[in-house]
């Protein structure tokens, strides 16, 4: 496989990095301390957005804008890394994707149960701003884990990097199938027989991983180069 030389490491991608991978464990660790904050919510079939509804909402507000922090400090981390077209496409996607997460943690879901004439106009732009992200940032984790393994000194992280990318579309297509098939056998209405709540928790985690992987080797990179 060619490889391409990158351009030189920055102070200023080395600090993004660093902020990317804490932004991504915090929105784990939020994430994570929310299922004992708001037992209400069934895992198993609540979406994770949920929690931003009611008392202590603020938090899963704030693990948001970590996650958009997260998808935005990479950009920065690794923009001077990608050299091909995909690769470009993918940081514009991860930008995107950044901004799509930081407006769902402004305007918070309505609960899925809700009736289509109660939904209400924050949820409804909750909702483009996943329908937004998703795909958004699925997409970009390939195209840009695809640019980055040409790089000779990514070759060390090629195996990861793949396997976290492919694993973010393996994540977003379970859910996906798992809301078409359940959603279905349960006439169309929400319910505790719509299972969606825990795949759409292994998305997000899958997320997080690949954000994580990519800025650990950033930093691994920028420790190399100084």
């Amino acid at each position: 496989m060619q490889t391409v030389t990158t351009k030189p490491v920055t102070p200023i991608s080395q600090t993004a990095a660093r902020f990317s991978w804490a932004a991504a464990v915090l929105f784990l660790i939020l994430l994570v301390a929310l299922h004992v904050i708001k037992p209400e919510f069934d895992p198993s079939w609540r979406m994770v957005s949920e929690y931003a509804i009611g008392s202590n909402g603020w938090v899963m507000s704030i693990a948001f804008l970590s996650l958009s922090i997260s998808c935005a400090a990479l950009f920065i981390a690794i923009r001077s890394q990608i050299r091909t077209t995909g690769g470009y496409i993918g940081l514009t996607l991860l930008l995107i994707s950044a901004a799509a997460i930081a407006c769902a943690a402004f305007f918070n879901i309505d609960p899925i149960t809700a009736s289509k004439d109660t939904l209400t106009t924050h949820g409804n732009l909750h909702g483009l701003a996943s329908m937004v992200g998703n795909p958004g940032l699925t997409i970009a984790a390939i195209l840009i884990s695809r640019s980055l393994i040409r790089e000779q000194s990514w070759s060390p992280a090629r195996r990861s990097l793949l396997w976290m990318s492919n694993l973010i579309w393996i994540c977003l297509l379970l859910m996906l199938l798992t809301l078409a098939v359940t959603l279905l056998q349960s006439g169309g209405k929400f319910g505790p027989n719509v299972l969606i709540g825990w795949p759409n928790r292994l998305l997000m985690a899958a997320y997080c991983a690949w954000l994580m992987s990519v800025a650990w080797h950033a930093l691994k990179l920028n420790k190399q180069k100084s």
